[in-house]
């Protein structure tokens, strides 16, 4: 082998390794990452931080569909719903880095328009196809697809007068005025009428022992009178 020859296999291996070591890297970094990135919260206005009417202890989400954080959590947040029965409160909040998250957002609300039970299982197909989900007409695609799925058609203007818009806006609204800077931003919430009625979900390693806390704590506290900012409520049987 000549000598150009020896040097160009050596500098394929060495760049090969220097991948390797890179990857690594970012694997053994990525849970630091995450502790770094996903500091409490500093809440300004709590007020959708309760549980809403009926209910003991929820979950309250504020989440971007194009997040990977918030696709990687969200089968623990069904899990966790499904098991202790209690409210999943999902708010949007699309940031504005993402290509088609806005958009994901608007169209989640119009499957809600057919059922609540659509536009949730719409939100959790899109969370678990996120990696096949790359641009705005990815999305449209994989939203035509699912409609076909169901049995309905998917309208080419989805929101003509901008009110789906409008609510996704609001919810935006609202998680800046709560505190929110990241997603997905979790908390459980609970009845509590002394002291604070919500924990922040900063590990979602956590999120059982929270909520068994919670209902702990809250086990003599009469159902939840007051009503809740929380226009889409998934409340699982």
């Amino acid at each position: 082998m000549s000598q150009p020859a020896i040097q160009q296999v050596f500098l394929k291996r060495t760049f090969s390794l220097l991948v390797l070591v890179v990857l690594a890297a970012f694997m053994t970094a990525a849970p630091v990452l995450r502790a770094q990135i996903a500091q409490h919260t500093q809440v300004h206005d709590a007020t959708p931080l309760k549980a809403p009417t009926g209910a003991r202890v929820a979950i309250v989400e504020f989440d971007d569909m194009e997040c990977p954080m918030c696709g990687q959590d969200n089968p623990l947040l069904m899990g966790a719903a499904a098991k202790y029965h209690i409210p999943w409160i999902r708010y949007d909040f699309p940031l504005p880095f993402h290509a088609w998250s806005f958009q994901a957002a608007v169209d989640a609300r119009w499957f809600d328009t057919k059922s609540k039970k659509l536009g949730d299982d719409f939100r959790n197909a899109v969370f678990a196809n996120q990696r096949s989900i790359e641009t705005p007409a990815d999305l449209r695609a994989f939203a035509d697809k699912f409609a076909q799925q169901h049995g309905i058609g998917f309208p080419f203007v989805v929101d003509p007068q901008g009110k789906l818009a409008a609510e996704v806006k609001e919810d935006y609204a609202l998680g800046q005025r709560v505190g929110v800077e990241h997603t997905p931003t979790i908390w459980v919430v609970t009845n509590r009428t002394t002291g604070v009625p919500y924990v922040e979900v900063v590990d979602p390693e956590h999120l059982y022992a929270i909520i068994d806390q919670a209902l702990a704590e809250t086990a003599n506290e009469k159902p939840a009178a007051h009503t809740t900012h929380a226009h889409r409520q998934k409340t699982s049987q």
